[in-house]
């Protein structure tokens, strides 16, 4: 049987040709979210229209097929359907079918809830594609409601004390989450412009953020500010006087995460499955080969090591801090 996908330099569908996820243009390419590490300015990209939305917000109006939730799309003589991946607004998981066997590639994802995306769908495949991003046995993340106390009441202590509390944040995805989740709890939010235009087109499909504003260059009392690394140092010379800093991620189960950052607290709350979950997902998938991608050696190990066909696609990568 030809195989359904290979490997250069990114992942291909074989026939017909389409990149997946792939850095560099394209002719055609399926774009799973619109982080910057999964984007590229192609002649034609294949999303979700949330995710065409945040594309065009960040490359520019381009071309874009907008593939929706669940609906098939006949793309050569394969079928191709989205999947939500619960990551972020709009991230997709995409499920290939060429009438002889079925191919899951999942992108990012994570299997539990979010205040902002909707929530992972996991069809069932011959061949799964995964990302593997925290596929050491240390990150299992606590359970999701200590961690929103442990972040709320953090952030409430620091207003108590007169400070203002700062989110360095992923512009799209962690900081719409974050938003909602301190929103929610009664604390408004003020967000670096570049963020509160990407919470804009949140609103637009629907997302809504609750008590959240602009930044315009001052603290506000009582306010939460919201940035990005990327942006961390434009806030530090804007005045925001004494201040209590945050980050929120999975790379918070490592202890270390916090100094390595320059945060004062380090929260462990991800968008992507930890390890618990993608052993949860290889078992519901119930695929009999299985590729592991954006994470350690060591996950196809213990994949292996609990009777799994499992293979590594790519080299692992370097730890993402956010």
């Amino acid at each position: 049987m030809d195989a359904m996908f290979y490997d250069d330099d990114g992942l291909f569908l074989t026939r017909p040709r389409l990149a997946i996820d792939v850095r560099r243009r394209q002719p055609r390419a399926f774009v799973s979210h619109a982080h910057a590490d999964h984007i590229a300015r192609h002649a034609l990209a294949f999303c979700t229209p949330a995710t065409a939305r945040f594309y065009q917000h960040r490359l520019g109006r381009r071309p874009v097929f907008k593939m929706p939730y669940r609906v098939p799309i006949e793309f050569g003589d394969l079928q191709l359907v989205a999947y939500p991946s619960g990551h972020c607004l709009g991230s997709a998981m995409l499920l290939v079918d060429n009438g002889n066997q079925r191919l899951l590639y999942t992108g990012d994802f994570k299997l539990g809830e979010s205040a902002t995306a909707e929530r992972c769908e996991l069809p069932q495949a011959d061949i799964l594609i995964m990302e593997s991003t925290f596929g050491i046995p240390r990150y299992r993340m606590p359970p999701r409601e200590e961690t929103i106390g442990q972040l709320v009441s953090l952030v409430l202590q620091a207003l108590d004390d007169g400070r203002t509390p700062v989110l360095h944040l992923y512009a799209l995805g962690k900081s719409q989450e974050v938003t909602r989740i301190l929103t929610d709890h009664g604390i408004p939010v003020l967000q670096h412009p570049e963020i509160f235009a990407i919470s804009q087109i949140y609103e637009t499909c629907g997302v809504l953020l609750g008590n959240y504003a602009r930044y315009e260059g001052r603290p506000l009392q009582g306010h939460a500010v919201v940035t990005s690394p990327m942006q961390s140092k434009g806030f530090r010379v804007a005045g925001l006087g004494p201040t209590t800093t945050f980050t929120v991620t999975g790379w918070a189960m490592d202890a270390r995460t916090k100094y390595r950052l320059g945060v004062d607290h380090a929260i462990p709350l991800s968008d992507h499955a930890d390890f618990n979950e993608l052993f949860d997902t290889v078992g519901q998938v119930g695929a009999r080969e299985i590729y592991c991608t954006h994470g350690p050696y060591e996950f196809v190990e213990h994949l292996r090591d609990a009777g799994f066909n499992a293979h590594a696609l790519q080299k692992p990568r370097q730890e993402r801090l956010f």
